[in-house]
């Protein structure tokens, strides 16, 4: 590999034997990075026309490859390889940008530039997956979801090349056999300045320094970490053995100040939304409270019917309210919805002298709180409708409530085996009606459809699912 590195470099590049060296080094990590990425990685130097030459690769060990042949000595197309083109034109990584290959296939690269020691760009480490297996990814080199046998195999061969290092996106240090820090990155160095530490931590005595005391534990020999709050800072720290004669052990540290801080403020904010629900559904439920008590005092049974119409639509909605004050977040469960209204009808329609068996069926999944009260005000309409009219004159009836959830939109059905009625001759200014039409449409974005005979009404709507 190496003398065709050398070959191709000489060939195709205006590079100095000092960079093909620089070059012919970072091709020894390659094997380990694409198993470590379980990706394709590649060595690309810029060519004297613009383009450029790639000049070393390797393939991962049990993950599929991009290509199905070798492409070193052939051209990396400013055109078909726009990552590559930018990070040797400005000497900065490029993060998951499309390409495609010598192979005409589509991939993503991430792609970091190789310098030399005064700086300039020679070459670019890219890092290649297809885009049906790509993870969401920093594009950096990254070790928070990795197995500790291969980060010790990565970190193995990456002790000696200070640039591959600074590509690591936590930061990283190297303890020799005598315990001294023999390297260390400049996010380490970064973390320690933030930490208060005045000193630099390369060549101190890594107990002067240590931010955990990390015990190995459990199954996985040579690994061991622990996460731990300095100040404000909370940290997890990653200690993993290294099989080399010089060195006794990596010390890796992730900073999660930020996620734990986001953690904190979503808990915060489910407090507030628990307690706003739980308001609403308090005041909700003093009105109703209000509207029962008048009820109570009015003669006339057409304004009764009236005010207990008014109070249930109150309690559809309070119900709802009270299932998003226990859950804490702007979803509740769509099922829980109607058994809460089906209970709360049947207990307001309840008479000696009638019975009537609402059953729920179909499925069950979230929804968002706007969706669960628009859905709650017109099931709670369509329960009332049948209850009030489509069982006149008789002891018993039926009332089925079906879900059906679909891909864009999902359906609610209420359904009935009562007398039916003239669905031309109903007055479209009812207020039950406007009420049924303006949350489907306007609230729901749905449609709704309604078929009424002598075997009873079948009302279905449906609603954009969120």
């Amino acid at each position: 590999m190496m003398d065709t590195i050398e070959a191709l470099c000489r060939k195709y590049t205006s590079l100095a034997p000092a960079d093909i060296a620089v070059i012919q080094g970072m091709s020894t990590v390659l094997r380990a990075l694409a198993s470590w990425e379980e990706a394709d990685i590649f060595v690309d130097c810029p060519c004297r026309d613009g383009d450029a030459i790639v000049v070393a690769e390797a393939k991962p060990d049990g993950a599929p490859s991009s290509y199905r042949k070798s492409v070193v000595g052939l051209l990396a197309r400013r055109e078909n390889e726009p990552a590559v083109a930018r990070t040797l034109r400005l000497g900065v990584g490029t993060k998951q940008m499309k390409a495609l290959t010598q192979e005409n296939r589509r991939t993503v690269q991430s792609v970091e530039p190789i310098k030399n020691s005064a700086g300039k760009v020679i070459g670019a480490l890219v890092r290649e997956q297809r885009m049906d297996e790509r993870r969401q990814a920093s594009g950096r080199l990254h070790f928070s979801d990795r197995d500790p046998a291969k980060i010790a195999n990565a970190l193995a061969h990456m002790a000696g090349n200070d640039w591959l290092t600074e590509c690591i996106d936590e930061a990283l240090l190297i303890v020799d056999r005598t315990g001294r820090v023999a390297f260390c990155n400049s996010l380490a160095r970064s973390l320690y300045q933030t930490l208060g530490y005045l000193d630099d931590p390369l060549g101190q005595r890594y107990e002067n320094v240590r931010l955990a005391e990390v015990r190995e534990e459990g199954e996985q020999a040579g690994y061991a970490a622990a996460e731990v709050t300095l100040g404000r800072h909370s940290l997890l720290v990653k200690q993993i053995r290294l099989a080399r004669e010089d060195m006794a052990f990596a010390v890796i540290v992730q900073d999660l100040t930020w996620k734990r801080e986001q953690e904190k403020q979503l808990v915060l904010k489910s407090a507030v939304v628990k307690e706003m629900h739980h308001r609403v559904k308090n005041s909700l439920q003093t009105v109703a409270s209000l509207l029962r008590l008048q009820m109570r005092r009015l003669d006339d049974a057409a304004l009764q019917d009236v005010l207990e119409e008014s109070m249930n639509r109150i309690l559809s909605i309070a119900t709802t309210h009270e299932l998003l004050s226990r859950s804490g977040v702007d979803e509740v469960m769509i099922g829980e919805v109607i058994r809460n209204i089906r209970n709360n009808i049947i207990r307001a329609f309840s008479r000696p002298d009638f019975h009537v068996q609402i059953r729920q069926e179909g499925d069950d999944f979230p929804v968002n709180s706007d969706t669960a009260t628009s859905a709650a005000l017109v099931i709670n309409e369509l329960l009332q409708n049948s209850l009030q009219y489509a069982f006149r004159g008789r002891e018993q009836g039926g009332i089925r409530i079906v879900v059906s959830r679909g891909e864009l939109y999902s359906c609610i059905e209420v359904i009935d085996d009562g007398c039916g009625y003239d669905t031309v001759a109903v007055r479209p200014d009812s207020l039950g009606l406007s009420i049924v039409r303006t949350m489907v449409e306007d609230r729901l974005h749905g449609s709704l459809k309604t078929e009424s005979g002598s075997g009873g009404t079948h009302v279905m709507f449906d609603f954009r699912n969120q």
